[in-house]
């Protein structure tokens, strides 16, 4: 019986006016990805900068941890609320309206001089950045069939270089300039982003998939993880490993900031560029799941997660620790993400917007989870803790992995049957 992800991806390229009259050149595609890295960075670039925040507006370090929470909430909610529309609605519409609204919120946390005007304007930066998830099934569905799966690995690929070039790039302009000059910055590219895809987008896509009003397109996405085992298994995976993720990128700051390093922003932010076997892992897990190891890769990829929080827990003493385990972690966690989007958006190609905002609703809630937590637990009882922290979050996805491995059909093994 062959998969039921590649049956229903079957059925859609099957479908005659899949994509529109319109040419998804090679350029447009990288528009796509810059226009995705660009907007999801803006949910990563207070991450270096949590220390200098907190001292500008006199926050305790908790509320400087609400810095990061009130973002992913607001993202969270975003996928949520914002993300299915994209099902129902003009696509180029909503993206040029949804980049236009980020623009004012970016405007107002650059202006912020109180605490709560800073956490309501990151809070709606937060939700408005889910236009990435937007773009990305945009994309989709401009592709052609047999080279759909080509631009959504080069559109997701600018994902993952906006959340690693974030903090990088945050450093560098908050030494130079001040962080109110990140928002800013970030202000005027979204805007230059709005007008170049209103005028590069095409005008009159095809008719949505679906005619359902917004209350029953919020009720599907429910429907949906009644329905799916696989996704909301997917979903629980999302949650464990993005809440080991922001265990460290949330707290990373305070202990560098602190003796015996002192770093400054740009070098706390360079901790990024690190990062970068992130994106290869990404480009491999993609190939593996292609070929059908996506239960085995899973397994490898939250293995790795655990035993990164290994040489992480010696980072006052060894930067080089720091590094090995800032690799293996961003390796894990974008290789069991690439896995889980593979997966899920096989199950209804035609839900493609729902499908994945509701799962990234889930990374969502354990990105949150994990900053407001590790910041807590710094305050409280220190770097250790935020450690064992991850570490519990990471050992958690591994158990769940290893108690569902055997009751989750493998894509290979039901590929290999639907031959014989």
């Amino acid at each position: 019986m062959p998969d039921k992800g590649e049956a229903a991806t079957r059925r859609t390229e099957a479908r005659s006016g899949e994509g529109s009259a319109f040419v998804l050149s090679r350029g447009v595609v990288i528009l796509f990805a810059v226009a995705c890295g660009a907007a999801v960075a803006n949910v990563y670039f207070s991450q270096p900068l949590l220390v200098t925040m907190g001292h500008d507006l006199a926050m305790s370090p908790a509320l400087v941890g609400s810095v990061v929470t009130l973002t992913q909430v607001g993202y969270g909610l975003g996928l949520f609320f914002l993300v299915p529309l994209g099902d129902v609605a003009d696509r180029r519409r909503l993206i040029v309206a949804q980049l236009l609204f980020l623009v004012v919120a970016l405007a107002v946390v650059a202006a912020a001089h109180t605490a709560a005007l800073l956490l309501a304007g990151m809070a709606a930066v937060g939700l408005l950045a889910v236009v990435t998830q937007t773009l990305v099934a945009f994309a989709a569905s401009l592709a052609p069939p047999a080279e759909r799966g080509r631009v959504v690995g080069l559109v997701t690929s600018g994902v993952v270089i906006g959340i690693l070039l974030a903090r990088t790039a945050s450093g560098l302009l908050a030494d130079l300039a001040g962080w109110r000059s990140v928002y800013l910055a970030s202000a005027s590219l979204t805007a230059l982003l709005a007008l170049v895809l209103y005028r590069v987008l095409p005008r009159h896509s095809d008719a949505p998939a679906t005619t359902l009003r917004y209350g029953q397109l919020l009720r599907s996405t429910i429907t949906l993880f009644a329905t799916e085992r696989l996704l909301r298994l997917r979903a629980l995976f999302g949650l464990l490993v993005f809440a080991a993720f922001s265990t460290l990128w949330s707290s990373i700051a305070l202990p560098l900031s602190e003796a015996p390093y002192f770093l400054t922003h740009s070098a706390i932010g360079a901790l990024g560029l690190i990062g970068v076997a992130g994106a290869l892992a990404a480009t491999a897990a993609g190939r593996l799941n292609d070929r059908g190891l996506s239960r085995r890769t899973t397994g490898i990829a939250l293995a790795l997660l655990t035993a990164s929080w290994l040489p992480l827990s010696f980072t006052r003493n060894s930067l080089w620790a720091l590094f090995v385990g800032v690799i293996l972690l961003d390796l894990a966690v974008q290789a069991v993400h690439v896995t889980n989007q593979t997966l899920i958006y096989a199950l209804h190609p035609d839900a493609g917007s729902r499908l994945i905002g509701g799962y990234m609703v889930f990374y969502s809630i354990g990105s949150a989870t994990g900053a407001i937590a590790a910041t807590f637990l710094y305050t409280l009882a220190g770097w250790g803790a935020v450690c064992a922290l991850g570490s519990a979050f990471s050992c958690l996805g591994l158990a769940l992995w290893a108690f569902t491995r055997h009751t989750t059909p493998d894509p290979a093994v039901e590929a290999a049957l639907s031959r014989c």
